[in-house]
């Protein structure tokens, strides 16, 4: 490995790194706006020149020193692009010199000569590398007094990403993304010149599943989601580590929260799960089932048929007095995938001590179409393989016909639906499900066609608002905390809090959302364990996951804080660490940006706080 200096430092680089890529690595923050690592570097943008050089070889081949017996340096004339120009053993590179900072101050001052002022309206302030180094590596005046040019603003690319032409500082992110992780090159630079911009191919759109990464990718406030667009300032907003629920591959992602309610989903990498990306399905249908058309306490059935709420106590006893009704073989028990690792354990010790005849369905929504060769998988829902590997055995061989013909056949009195609507996935069969049923009871969140025909629903909280583990389709557990409080859980330590939230008083209207009265399904039966005579001794989530680990062998070991410093691990694999990634951030100035921007996965775990 080639030992370089930066600024006198030695660094052990890789071979064929750059030497941004080994300064980033180490540490050490070299300005960019054009240059990342999953894609090629244009050296455009300029902001990263350093001065280099290498030791100065005597005629005969040694090293020249100075007086004191260290080596000469010999420097290139000019600066050179970091981004480019490889590492090499002995090379030397000056960051913090003359030279090199009035080379910085002078790229930002031509980025903001055509630059409009637009920070006051723009999505992006707050979160702006251009804003960032501005105030790191700029003047702060400029000395240009002519007009600006003037650019198509408002561009529609496709159905989520909008073009303002005059805040784009050509890096040419975009461009290369379409083309070389996309393979979809539909926009390009025209008119090249002081008057540079960039367009759609005629005829085409900019509408792939992948097409939203752009917005993270671009550094300035050039490419904004029509789905975020004008809803809130970043500074204003919490934003929280969590885990994709839309299908099994788990992408790591961020959990925009504003007033208790989700404004938006974005990326966070894990290079070992999702990389830098995420789908635009995921980003855009995994949050409004979490603010929208909820069950906020539980309900119970009246004689006359309608749904009323009752307090926790009353629905566990009435919840408890119905299981009791009928003779366990009579149980039906319909599961979720949508299910954490905790809660399936949960169920499974509840299953084994109360009512071990009970025949139990693992429901599978899979989606082919959905299904692609880059991230998106057919399995729609995130902790298939972690439901499946915890419960095991007390699972049941059924096909939803068998399952539909014990239930008309009175074989199964009383059907147990967690997380899920019938209707909405085995349709006219589940709808017969729901409709022959006995006693129908439901743990889910939303209101659907089977709660409404339901004689006990339990609200149950998402995965926004409870902490856990899901197992994705590659058998990786990841961690997740909440992003959202609930009535019974204002806060947590640890748990990320907006501007508002830590400032807010109770008689403040703008600094409280919505709080349900929801419960991770754990909770519920735990809680009911007690009703029966029993105690679990289940006061918080990693206590479900330390039972788990101890019990079920390919959970061995694992805990929630190595599960976070390791961004996950396999299934049976904890003593077999993975070798250590650069997990690379592009810009994230915001009010609870990480401790360091630039972590290697087993320096320390993410600061949540």
């Amino acid at each position: 490995m080639p030992t370089i200096y930066i600024d006198g430092k030695p660094i052990e680089a890789r071979e064929g790194q750059s030497i941004l890529e080994a300064a980033l690595e180490h540490g050490i923050e070299i300005p960019h706006f054009c240059w990342h690592p999953a894609m090629s570097a244009p050296a455009n943008c300029r902001i990263c020149l350093v001065k280099v050089g290498m030791p100065r070889r005597k005629p005969d081949g040694s090293f020249e020193t100075d007086e004191n017996g260290n080596p000469v340096i010999q420097y290139m004339p000019k600066l050179q692009p970091s981004c480019r120009y490889p590492v090499s053993e002995g090379l030397h590179v000056l960051f913090q010199v003359p030279e090199v900072i009035e080379s910085q101050h002078a790229v930002m001052e031509f980025l903001l000569i055509n630059h409009p002022l637009d920070c006051p309206i723009c999505d992006e302030a707050g979160e702006c590398k251009l804003q960032e180094y501005a105030y790191f590596y700029s003047r702060g005046k400029s000395r240009f007094v002519e007009e600006k040019n003037h650019k198509p603003k408002h561009v529609i690319w496709g159905p989520n990403v909008i073009f303002d032409a005059e805040r784009c500082i050509s890096c040419s992110r975009c461009i290369r993304y379409a083309d070389e992780i996309l393979h979809d090159p539909v926009i390009d630079f025209v008119d090249r010149g002081d008057h540079v911009t960039i367009e759609l191919f005629p005829g085409t759109q900019f509408d792939n599943p992948y097409s939203m990464n752009v917005i993270e990718l671009c550094p300035v406030g050039a490419l904004t989601s029509r789905d975020f667009r004008f809803k809130a300032r970043v500074w204003e907003m919490s934003f929280t580590p969590s885990v994709c629920p839309g299908c099994a591959r788990g992408c790591n992602m961020y959990v925009g929260v504003l007033h208790n309610q989700i404004l938006r989903l974005q990326p966070r990498t894990n290079m070992y799960v999702n990389q830098y990306w995420m789908c635009d399905a995921g980003r855009l249908t995994q949050y409004p089932f979490v603010n929208e058309n909820r069950i906020d306490k539980p309900l119970v059935c009246t004689e006359n048929g309608t749904l009323t709420e009752v307090s926790w106590e009353e629905a566990l006893d009435t919840f408890w007095n119905k299981l009791q009704s009928v003779d366990a073989k009579e149980i039906g028990i319909v599961v979720s995938g949508m299910l954490t690792n905790e809660d399936a354990f949960a169920l499974r010790r509840f299953i084994q001590e109360y009512i071990p005849a009970a025949t139990v369905m693992l429901m599978t929504v899979e989606d082919p179409e959905f299904e692609d060769d880059f991230l998106r998988v057919r399995d729609r829902r995130p902790n298939t393989r972690g439901v499946q590997t915890i419960l095991g055995d007390v699972l049941a061989s059924l096909s939803v016909e068998e399952f539909r013909a014990k239930v008309e056949s009175k074989q199964l009195k009383l059907v147990w639906v967690i997380g899920e609507d019938l209707e909405q996935v085995w349709g006219e069969e589940g709808r017969k499900i729901a409709d022959g049923a006995d006693t129908l009871i439901v743990a889910a969140s939303n209101v659907s066609s089977t709660t409404q025909v339901a004689d006990l629903v339990l609200s149950l909280a998402t995965y926004a608002e409870m902490e856990g583990t899901f197992t994705n389709i590659d058998g990786r557990v990841q961690h997740f905390i909440p992003a959202l409080t609930t009535a019974e859980r204002p806060y947590r330590w640890g748990m990320k809090a907006s501007r508002w939230d830590k400032m807010g008083a109770w008689n403040d209207r703008w600094s409280h959302g919505p709080q349900r009265h929801c419960r991770p399904l754990w909770q519920m039966l735990a809680a009911t364990a007690s009703i029966a005579g029993h105690s679990w001794n289940y006061r918080k989530a990693a206590d479900v996951f330390a039972d788990l680990a101890q019990t079920v062998e390919g959970f061995a070991r694992m805990t929630y804080a190595l599960l976070d410093e390791r961004r996950g691990i396999p299934l049976g694999k904890v003593d077999e660490p993975e070798p250590p990634v650069f997990h690379y951030d592009s810009h994230r100035l915001k009010p609870e940006s990480e401790e360091y921007r630039y972590v290697q996965v087993y320096d320390k775990a993410e600061q949540w706080w």
